[in-house]
């Protein structure tokens, strides 16, 4: 079974979980309390940990009492030849005891083993979801690699922060509090003196603990910002080589690789320091535990068995302590490394779904752009009072120099941005107040720099589509002057396009992201250069697809290529982020302006090619020898 069948089945459209999902909007308020995330999570799984938490108690339990069975067998085996009876019983319990033990333990990690990955699991999905809701300014801000790793960095600091607890944190706490409350039946006054010594070690744990976050953190941070670097270096290794630049880059990942291990080295030598702090003073307790008990033995006050018993304890309480203090500073490292990942993903987001959005309900909806006005962030406004209006089925185009905000007009359009000032309606609807899902299935999108995803070309057709049929998927290709190449490839269909569609062309991922809107079939087109990486045949076919998938349909089309737009039924002309002038193709071309400048400048640039090949023959029939330009003119031809 594929990863793509896996997905559709768990995530088919009537059981996807939204990025807007209520539930994963409130992990927002979770940004600062890591501890209160994971609680949330456990609590998915009450019953499971509760189980776990019975197991564990029991095992402890089942452990100190053997120790106190111990006891009782070598008090025994003083009357044990005249009594034999007593040595039987007390070994039967010791023996049961010990098995009781590790059959708990067993127990709860069976349970603990689904129980765990099932937390990890889900707070891995609800992060995936918060953080896809985010809008593009927060991913323009940081690296794909950062943030990948901070998700998966926070399940693993989940899990292991679960085990610890569950396995080295808790055992040896519970053994020690229950090993202070058996010393009790030997000396009240001893397992006083354990309590107070026991709490002080505590406190001052828990305090150098909590004054080593910020070192924790900062190294949770160098760590997750090598592994940025590197993403972001093998994602462009293509420039890299290209400008003989893998010795400079070799450099850099060093220098980053040397601040995360020294934040790394530093982070471990503090807990060092807690550690040896821990094992000299709990060495001082056990030495002056054990004396104390000879003490009262040598008194008459303790048997031999309660020698055996308190030596024994002082030893639980000994390693259990050097145990909890471990894991309580691991624990703080990695609440430390959750606490530094879910404050960057779950940061407030930029751009949400209003709580009263309702869905579209227009069939064959219209577009219209009031007076919108927008900036990117520390920019000057790209769009300044930007008015369009498209009717529903109307075929519309816009032309302008670079930079002049159509393609901004585009990402409003998409709601990737909120505009400062304005609205954009579809039909008589604020997208502001549509759902996201609604206003993502109204909208069939051909970017010019297409970016695929490292999957088969099914996978990547049906992007849009996921439940389309195999016979739909090949007419598609079909349409979009793609099905040789599919054909041509090893695997057909099944073949992996590699990472953001490296193993293919800039024309044949472009041919593919217009069969994947041709899939789709949405009431709105956009096209943004959809024809600029194909060459002249091809976009000759590509032409014709894209005119039955028009059909019918609302576009608004970006080019360059005027060629492209010369049947729509209206072109707009786009400068400093104005509409200045708007037509029909025939009507811009019979007047002064951009339009009518655009054409002209193709057409002079393509009639002195046609000019130097017929100087150049004209020369050779006068017998006159083509000159430097003209030869290298022809040159070039040939």
């Amino acid at each position: 079974m594929s990863v793509g069948h896996i997905w559709y089945t768990r995530w088919s459209p009537d059981r996807r979980k939204a990025a807007s999902d209520p539930g994963v909007e409130a992990l927002g308020a979770f940004a600062r309390r890591p501890v209160s995330l994971l609680l949330r999570y456990i609590a998915r799984h009450g019953l499971s940990h509760a189980l776990i938490l019975f197991s564990i108690v029991a095992a402890v339990g089942c452990a100190l009492a053997s120790q106190y069975a111990v006891k009782s067998l070598i008090d025994s085996l003083g009357v044990g030849r005249s009594h034999p009876w007593l040595v039987e019983r007390a070994f039967i319990v010791l023996v049961v005891l010990i098995f009781a033990d590790n059959l708990f333990w067993r127990m709860g990690g069976w349970i603990a083993a689904r129980a765990f990955v099932a937390v990890t699991g889900d707070i891995r999905e609800d992060l995936f979801a918060y953080l896809v809701g985010h809008a593009p300014t927060y991913f323009a801000d940081k690296q794909p690699g950062m943030l990948s790793s901070r998700v998966s960095a926070t399940a693993n600091a989940v899990y292991t922060a679960e085990n610890t607890v569950a396995w080295n944190a808790l055992p040896p706490c519970l053994a020690v509090v229950g090993a202070i409350g058996i010393v009790a039946s030997v000396d009240p006054l001893m397992a006083a003196a354990l309590v107070a010594v026991s709490l002080a070690l505590a406190t001052a744990l828990f305090w150098f603990a909590h004054r080593g976050s910020a070192v924790h953190q900062t190294f949770a941070t160098r760590a997750a910002s090598v592994d940025g670097e590197l993403v972001d270096v093998i994602g462009n290794m293509a420039t890299v080589r290209a400008f003989g630049a893998t010795w400079r880059e070799h450099r850099r990942f060093d220098a980053y690789i040397e601040l995360e291990t020294t934040s790394r080295r530093r982070s471990l030598l503090y807990l060092e320091r807690l550690r040896l702090m821990h094992a000299v003073v709990t060495a001082m307790l056990s030495a002056g535990l054990l004396g104390w008990v000879l003490w009262l033995w040598s008194d008459e006050r303790a048997t031999t068995g309660d020698v055996v018993l308190v030596s024994s304890l002082g030893f639980t309480i000994l390693h259990g302590t050097r145990d909890l203090a471990v894991s309580l500073v691991d624990i703080t490292q990695h609440v430390a490394r959750l606490s530094e990942a879910v404050r960057t993903i779950l940061a407030p987001r930029g751009l949400q779904e209003a709580a009263d959005a309702v869905a579209l309900q227009a069939e064959q909806p219209g577009i219209e752009f009031d007076d919108v006005t927008f900036a990117y962030p520390g920019r000057r406004p790209i769009l300044d009072g930007f008015s369009l209006r498209i009717k529903a089925g109307e075929r519309v185009g816009m032309i302008g120099p670079s930079g002049t905000g159509k393609t901004t007009v585009l990402a409003l359009l998409q709601r990737f941005y909120e505009p400062q000032r304005g609205s954009i309606r579809i039909g008589s609807q604020d997208i502001s107040k549509m759902t996201l899902n609604s206003l993502q299935d109204a909208l069939a999108v051909v970017p010019q720099d297409v970016s695929l995803f490292h999957r088969s070309l099914l996978e990547n057709l049906r992007y849009g589509q996921p439940d389309a049929t195999e016979e739909q998927v090949h007419m598609a290709a079909l349409h979009a002057s793609c099905a040789d190449l599919i054909a041509s490839m090893p695997e057909g269909f099944d073949t992996i396009v590699g990472d953001r569609g490296a193993k293919l062309s800039g024309g044949q991922r472009q041919r593919i992201a217009i069969a994947r809107a041709i899939l789709k079939s949405a009431p709105i087109l956009l096209l943004d250069e959809a024809t600029s990486s194909l060459d002249s045949a091809s976009e000759s076919a590509i032409q014709a697809a894209l005119e039955r998938l028009m059909q019918g349909r609302t576009v608004l089309a970006i080019a360059h290529r005027v060629s492209t737009l010369q049947n729509f039924d209206r072109i707009v002309v786009v400068h400093r982020g104005r509409v200045i002038d708007e037509g029909s193709p025939a009507e811009l071309a019979s007047r002064p302006g951009m339009y009518h400048d655009v054409i002209a400048g193709q057409m002079q640039r393509a009639t002195p090619r046609r000019r130097t090949e017929g100087d150049v023959i004209a020369r050779r029939r006068a017998g006159r020898q083509p000159g430097m330009v003209e030869r290298l003119g022809e040159r070039n031809d040939i």
